[in-house]
């Protein structure tokens, strides 16, 4: 049996989207879960658009889309007045998919664990980290199989997804800063009776908010309540229907009927952040790195985004031939955005659970009233969908991201994301959503000869794309450039931009390949 490459610690979506990229890439992977199944409550209810597009190379995203619901609206329901508030019908012309979708985590996991089987790699279940040796030139992890065997494995990476409590962060010596917000919440997967079932609700009160999301399977509601600041209810303690009733009770007015639960639990939230992602050969992703409210429905989502963006980098470092900084640029991209994920779900989460007297009567009094005003502007609903749905994430400062020559002024710079538009007869991200990099060429054919490219691209398993013809004039317009100019993008294995520069000058492209892919 070949070696094992890379050794991904936890088979959640996170653990799975990192094993799954790593497949696509030709990496040897093995991925080990202690739990003997996987999870069949919802935990993780809410796709992003941004987690859609990247998930789009491995295949899975259609069939995500076809078993998920779009959120298009929500109701704030208070003081007996119920108000409508659209949110996702913007029809943003950059992304295939312009809504939140929702869709049951326990689905997620499934889809995903169907594409890593249908390329080759089991999830061993069963299977638990009990130690790990980093004395000699690369990491050897002890794994405990459920008849107590130990195996001893040696690997070139080791990647840990395996969660808030993570054995890799905990053998690995890693910080684990922040705290426990003091409040208690109601989770639960049910059916609800008297509400329309085509949106989101949200029952603002004074001692918090009850919400409902359309979730469809395994059950059609997930509710989620906070109990009253003098309930000292533990997490994990066994909860009954009529308990989850009387608090929904006390939130709607007695007008909703809950019924045939799922699933229920009782749990507290948490804010930390790992104070490092990286020691030597061993990564951290996922809640393993950052864990936070559920507000704006980033955990997950963010998981896989740290999965998208790592195993591309571990795919280029085994080939020996790019520059050591390529597997640093891991944390420098995704550390700010665990602190930025941080900052706002903290802040959203004490405004929408604080029990002091303003608190309170901004909630239930003002919010019910500004809000449909605020958000009906589409400008303002765009600009607040695009920072939740992960479109505005960006590394400009990252040391993978260059911008060359005559780089445009307009369009995305190089870090940003890769805009979707209609080229060649397709678009610019089902050009580039095949695992690898890809060489957008624009403009006039004069500009790029066939023989400097392919010397430059063919070796290093570059995909070129020429964007030449009028047909892919929106295209051009996307991307900050005018009729008849020239320029390139070279867009990254996670879909943003590495390189961009304007005119037909090579140089710098050359320089950076060289540095990057060798």
């Amino acid at each position: 049996m070949d070696a094992v490459e890379v050794l991904v610690i936890g088979a959640g979506p996170t653990g799975l989207a990192m094993a799954a990229q790593l497949a696509a890439l030709g990496v040897r992977v093995r991925v080990v879960d202690r739990a003997l199944d996987r999870a069949h409550e919802s935990r993780a209810l809410a796709i992003q658009p941004r987690t859609l597009e990247v998930l789009a190379g491995l295949g899975v995203t259609d069939q995500l889309v076809a078993e998920g619901n779009r959120a298009v609206r929500i109701c704030l329901h208070a003081h007996n007045r119920q108000q409508a508030v659209p949110l996702f019908d913007l029809g943003l012309q950059d992304t295939p998919y312009p809504y939140l979708l929702m869709l049951s985590q326990a689905e997620t996991e499934r889809i995903l664990g169907e594409r890593l089987a249908a390329a080759g790699v089991p999830v061993e279940r069963g299977v638990e980290l009990a130690g790990l040796d980093r004395t000699g030139d690369a990491p050897v992890a002890t794994l405990r199989h459920r008849d107590g065997r130990d195996e001893q494995l040696p690997t070139r990476f080791v990647v840990g997804c395996d969660g808030a409590h993570s054995t890799v962060r905990q053998l690995t010596g890693i910080g684990f800063e922040g705290g426990t917000y003091p409040q208690t919440f109601v989770l639960a997967d049910l059916e609800v009776d008297g509400v329309d079932s085509d949106a989101a609700h949200a029952f603002l009160a004074g001692q918090g908010m009850l919400l409902l999301f359309p979730l469809g399977h395994p059950a059609t509601w997930r509710l989620l309540a906070m109990r009253p600041s003098t309930d000292q209810t533990p997490p994990g303690v066994p909860l009954t229907l009529d308990e989850v009733q009387n608090l929904a009770d006390n939130y709607t007015g007695a007008t909703l009927r809950l019924h045939h639960p799922v699933w229920m639990t009782n749990f507290r939230l948490h804010h930390r952040a790992a104070t490092r992602y990286r020691s030597g050969p061993v990564f951290l992703a996922g809640d393993a790195a950052h864990i936070h409210s559920p507000v704006g429905a980033q955990g997950m989502n963010s998981g896989i985004q740290d999965a998208v963006n790592l195993s591309w980098k571990i795919s280029q470092a085994l080939r020996g031939n790019t520059d050591p900084a390529l597997l640093d640029s891991y944390e420098a991209e995704r550390a700010p955005v665990g602190r930025m994920v941080l900052r706002f779900t903290d802040r959203a989460f004490t405004a929408a659970t604080s029990t002091s007297p303003l608190a309170r009567f901004t909630r239930t009094r003002i919010a019910p009233v500004l809000m449909p005003a605020v958000l009906t502007p589409r400008r303002v609903r765009a600009t607040a969908f695009r920072t939740m749905a992960q479109l505005n994430i960006g590394y400009r400062h990252s040391p993978l991201s260059a911008q060359g020559p005559a780089a445009p002024r307009t369009g995305p710079r190089a870090g940003d994301r890769l805009p979707d538009a209609p080229a060649s007869g397709t678009t610019l991200h089902e050009l580039t959503a095949p695992p690898g990099w890809h060489l957008l060429l624009c403009g006039p054919p004069a500009a790029w000869p066939p023989g400097p490219i392919a010397r430059l691209t063919r070796a290093r398993q570059v995909t070129v794309h020429r964007l030449t013809s009028a047909d892919d004039g929106p295209a051009l317009h996307r991307l900050g450039l005018a009729p008849g100019m020239a320029g390139l993008c070279l867009v990254r294995p996670d879909g943003h931009i590495g390189y961009r520069s304007g005119g037909g000058d090579l140089t710098g492209l050359a320089v950076y390949l060289r540095r990057w892919l060798g």
